[in-house]
């Protein structure tokens, strides 16, 4: 039966679930926040050591200016005043996705977050923002040529030592909330062999059964990477 080690969600939805019932987008966004909270325990629970949530694309930008800043000033508070739940779970955060646009009080944020967190051991929590995995791949290559390798050996191997989450495992299976059906520029080199799945519910509405719902249908899955 497969394990899912590494598990993808693109949170979507937020705007929607605000939308239905009757609230404010700001609404839909922090419910959206503390659900990735709560999603973080359920993987925890059950065995999966890496969880990698979509919060912001480097699209996302052409969203409205106070939406932005709200979203900016939610993760800022995750970094900063929440983040001894992150010790207390024994959980490593990491915060992939480019620093340009981000600003300085974000970024010293997220490196402190990060340094604080780095010996946990009891899972992963990576939050994608500012990101797009077309970006990811552009950054690695040039990162690569930086370093001084010839361009006649650069390989598989060595761009996914030099993208966001070197050294972590592809994702298992990535869910996306909210019906829509495509992966909008994430995990794009990560995902080649990952297991797909789309759910109709919002991200704030997700639950613990949806869970559960997702995982036994990855276990129904048979992966081939390609062979019989």
């Amino acid at each position: 039966m497969p394990q899912i080690n590494h598990l993808g969600i693109i949170m979507d939805g937020n705007r929607r679930w605000a939308k239905d019932n009757n609230l404010p987008a700001f609404e839909g966004h922090r419910h959206g926040y503390d659900k990735m909270k709560d999603a973080g325990d359920w993987c925890i629970k059950r065995g999966i050591k890496t969880l990698t949530v979509y919060a912001f694309s480097t699209e996302n930008w052409n969203r409205a200016e106070e939406e932005v800043s709200y979203l900016m000033d939610l993760l800022h508070l995750g970094l900063t005043k929440e983040i001894s739940q992150f010790m207390e779970r024994g959980i490593r955060l990491k915060i992939i996705g480019s620093r340009g646009r981000l600003s300085d009080k974000l970024v010293k944020a997220i490196d402190e977050a990060e340094e604080f967190t780095k010996n946990n051991d009891k899972g992963t929590l990576n939050i994608a923002l500012n990101y797009g995995g077309r970006l990811e791949i552009v950054e690695a290559v040039k990162k690569v040529l930086a370093g001084g390798v010839d361009p006649k050996d650069i390989d598989e191997k060595i761009i996914s030592d030099n993208i966001w989450t070197a050294g972590q495992a592809d994702p298992d299976l990535i869910i996306r909330t909210s019906g829509e059906q495509r992966l909008s520029n994430f995990l794009t080199w990560q995902s080649v062999y990952s297991e797909l799945l789309f759910v109709k519910c919002h991200w704030p509405a997700f639950s613990e059964k949806d869970l559960d719902e997702a995982i036994e249908e990855f276990e129904r899955r048979t992966r081939r990477f390609g062979g019989n």
